[in-house]
């Protein structure tokens, strides 16, 4: 339905939008979303979009999810707001009981509650200094971990997330990622010994407070190191005392088939930082690690006004129930069992797919020059565009820009599983034939 001046109700509003909001902070759509429901949202048009990024991995337990939603009209209805640090409320504490329980180890843990996967890295990234008395944090090429100054120092990639925002916080290392595709297929084992190598001439063991590094990469591309990366460098961490953080703020909550992406290689952090699924869409994040090192903080060390906000808190509840009810690690096996075997007949039509990979519900695909390394970013965004245009949400991610990756909210249908490929099948051949 046309509004004033013969536009749509979504150019009415990004036309107020341009006016009213920074042009630094972008958008991928100009169509703005009126309400969700599961794996679905319909824009002020009228126009109903089948969702593939759910929000960058938030919206796990689907859009306007009952549980969710009857929980935040509870708690609005007692308390908004009180700040945990002045007035502390149950919910904060029930939720630290569910991450304590739920994450790596059967050790005794403690958790805090932030606002965003920033904040969940950054005061990671500070306990882990007070606890060992070390500068030094150790991070990988490819790497995402925010857009605090500290952690844009974190991140791997330049644009958009770092240009000419420096200068950046120091005592930063470093070191290459297992990449199969890209490091000719290195051993988990060997990649590890090559990075560990790095850290302790270039770095120092006994300097390194923390080692940070996600599970799988998620902005940086979807990038899943070949197995024993991952144990290997927790081990190093152990014996050189150092902290060993995973980054599971896009990995957590079910989205890999797991709790946690760590738990597929029976890897037990030392510190774990939480976000995005957490709590069904509301802001909310959280550092869960060994007791000794959580408490290793002095009193008043830790918190923020709006940490562990309650209503958000009430969302995660609810969100952790609905996963547990509906056993949303099955949901997300499930949408690799569907998901996997088209994207790689898929990829067995289009040689500029180089890589099918990913876990669960969270699944990429990699596009190079055909029978090169050279990454393909046009192509990804053309068929990111024919997504858009036939009704599909997704996103692209990667150092180059040439990944196409797949998140869908795991109470997703076969069905609407089967309709979304399509749509992919087909914007893959109308891309490629231009």
């Amino acid at each position: 339905m046309a509004a004033g001046g013969g536009r749509t109700p979504s150019e009415e509003l990004h036309k107020r939008r341009t006016a009213a909001v920074s042009r630094g902070v972008s958008n991928m759509l100009t169509s703005y979303v009126d309400h969700g429901s599961g794996a679905t949202f319909t824009d002020v048009d009228g126009r109903e979009w089948l969702d593939f990024g759910s929000g960058i991995a938030v919206t796990s337990v689907g859009h306007a999810a009952p549980r969710v939603v009857e929980a935040v009209r509870a708690q609005v209805e007692r308390f908004a707001h009180t700040c945990f640090m002045v007035a502390p409320y149950e919910s904060y504490v029930a939720v630290c009981e569910q991450l304590n329980e739920l994450t790596p180890g059967t050790h005794d843990k403690r958790s805090a509650l932030f606002n965003s996967g920033a904040e969940a890295v950054e005061n990671a990234v500070k306990i882990a200094r007070h606890y060992t008395g070390r500068p030094a944090v150790v991070v990988f090429d490819h790497a995402y971990h925010g857009r605090t100054n500290l952690t844009m120092a974190l991140t791997a990639k330049n644009m958009p997330y770092k240009h000419r925002f420096g200068p950046f916080a120091g005592e930063v290392y470093r070191v290459p990622m297992s990449y199969p595709l890209r490091d000719g297929g290195l051993l988990g084992s060997v990649a590890a010994a090559q990075a560990i190598d790095m850290i302790e001439k270039q770095v120092g063991a006994s300097n390194v407070a923390a080692v940070l590094i996600e599970p799988i990469q998620g902005e940086g591309g979807f990038v899943v190191p070949a197995p024993g990366f991952l144990p290997a460098l927790s081990a190093w961490a152990t014996q050189a005392g150092a902290v060993f953080i995973a980054d599971e703020i896009q990995t957590g909550f079910c989205r890999t088939g797991d709790w946690f992406a760590c738990s597929h290689e029976s890897v037990v952090p030392d510190l774990i930082t939480t976000a995005k699924g957490i709590a069904g869409g509301l802001p909310l994040a959280a550092v869960t690690g060994r007791a000794e090192i959580m408490d290793a903080v002095h009193p008043g060390g830790l918190g923020g006004t709006y940490g562990g906000n309650p209503v958000a808190c009430a969302a995660a509840l609810a969100s952790i129930e609905t996963m547990r009810e509906e056993d949303l690690n099955a949901a997300a096996r499930r949408v690799e069992s569907v998901m996997v075997p088209r994207l790689r007949v898929l990829a067995a039509r289009h040689a500029a797919i180089a890589d099918v990979r990913g876990r669960g519900a969270m699944l990429a695909v990699e596009l190079n020059h055909p029978g090169t390394l050279t990454p393909h970013p046009e192509l990804a965004a053309a068929v990111a565009k024919a997504c858009h245009e036939a009704g599909l949400l997704v996103l692209t991610c990667g150092t180059y820009g040439n990944v196409f990756r797949f998140l869908p909210p795991l109470v997703i249908s076969d069905e609407q599983l089967g309709a979304g490929l399509d749509i992919i099948d087909a914007a893959f051949t109308e891309a490629t034939a231009r």
